[in-house]
């Protein structure tokens, strides 16, 4: 079995998804990645939530822009697979999930992403190219990438 994607504006998401959504990403960004940094960062508001739903919990989630909104193109960003989950490889499920709801919410398919530099592979595995040099956000290694 496999999670079932949702996308949802930040207005439609219940509290406990947007509860549960903050815990996943604070546990993986912040703690894991030992990363101090604001998470929430008033950009939310602006995204459709990707939500993967299994078993009543997150397995899952991105949040995706219109293009404008974060880059020149749309984007993805936050992309986290729920730890407990990630022996199952739902980040892929997830790309798919969140490239199909920017083609469906945002008629495109230019998509210019900022990617940790160890998951270039995975993301090249999506259709993403490496765009410029290699640099630091939050003290973590980037590389822009992006999607035609």
């Amino acid at each position: 079995m496999k999670p079932e994607f949702k996308i949802k504006r930040f207005n439609e998401l219940s509290l406990s998804e947007l509860y549960k959504l903050l815990q996943v990403r604070s546990e993986v960004f912040v703690v894991e990645q030992n990363c101090v940094y604001q998470d929430i960062d008033g950009k939310d508001e602006k995204a459709l939530h990707v939500l993967g739903l299994f078993e009543g919990e997150i397995a899952a989630y991105s949040r995706i822009f219109s293009k404008g909104d974060y880059f020149d193109n749309a984007s993805i960003g936050r992309v986290v697979v729920n730890p407990k989950f990630r022996d199952r490889k739902w980040g892929h499920d997830l790309m798919i999930a969140s490239i199909a709801g920017i083609q469906e919410h945002y008629d495109t398919s230019v998509i210019t992403i900022s990617a940790q530099l160890y998951l270039k592979k995975f993301y090249e595995g999506h259709g993403f190219v490496q765009d410029g040099e290699q640099y630091l956000e939050d003290d973590i290694p980037h590389i822009r990438m992006h999607r035609l």
